[in-house]
């Protein structure tokens, strides 16, 4: 596992912990200036046969970066890994803050723990006990648009079938809800990678890695949003 922390501040952003497992490349979303100059130059240097669609890839590029700092994703990796087809499947995390303005996020989940929403994954929302406190999971399978040729042969984007699963944990040290997705078209690994999710999930921490290691204490830092959930719940 990578461990990966997101405490970089773009607007306020909650400084909390997270591991990436093998197989997935992490994606530089918050890349410098000085790196997207240097790229923009690497493609100004490259063939005339080849240098108009490497712009148009630098181009997407640029824009989904922007659209997901826009949405606070603060982390975002591409899997790659065997299937049982012989084949490889493709899978996409990401990591985000998404901010509940005048709402108390651990509120919000006790009232759904309490109210017995979604006793299984077919109900829509699943608790789940993480080690930095409850969190709840979604899943479900969605239609979304595939870029490129459709399947008669015309030109324009297409739709397939993917799994999007969430787990989302709160945070209420910043009144935010910390959402872990992974999406892929391997529908037919939902089950895996709903596993992969919730290893994921496990390892979030509100505690920095590096002091618990110095300390050798793996509880909740005093006073931190990890300790005032578990309070809640037991």
């Amino acid at each position: 596992m990578n461990s990966t922390q997101e405490d970089t501040a773009v607007t306020e952003r909650p400084a909390f912990w997270y591991d990436i497992p093998h197989g997935y490349l992490r994606l530089d979303i918050y890349p410098s200036a000085e790196y997207m100059e240097e790229l923009a130059r690497q493609i100004l240097a490259l063939p005339d046969d080849v240098r108009d669609r490497a712009d148009q890839v630098f181009r997407l590029y640029a824009l989904v970066m922007w659209e997901m700092q826009k949405h606070r994703v603060q982390g975002c990796a591409l899997g790659l890994h065997p299937d049982d087809q012989g084949g490889a499947a493709m899978s996409v995390l990401t990591v985000s803050s998404v901010e509940m303005q005048g709402v108390n996020p651990k509120a919000v989940l006790a009232t759904l723990m309490a109210s017995g929403a979604g006793e299984s994954l077919d109900g829509g929302i699943v608790p789940v006990e993480l080690p930095c406190g409850p969190g709840f999971l979604t899943g479900s399978v969605q239609r979304a648009t595939v870029p490129g040729a459709r399947s008669d042969g015309e030109d324009g984007d297409s739709e397939a079938p993917v799994w999007r699963g969430m787990v989302a944990i709160p945070d209420t040290r910043s009144s935010t809800v910390i959402a872990v997705q992974l999406v892929t078209p391997a529908v037919y690994l939902a089950d895996d990678y709903r596993n992969v999710l919730l290893g994921i999930a496990r390892t979030v921490s509100f505690t920095d890695p590096a002091l618990a290691a110095r300390t050798g204490d793996e509880a909740p830092e005093p006073g931190s949003a990890a300790e005032a959930v578990r309070s809640d719940f037991g």
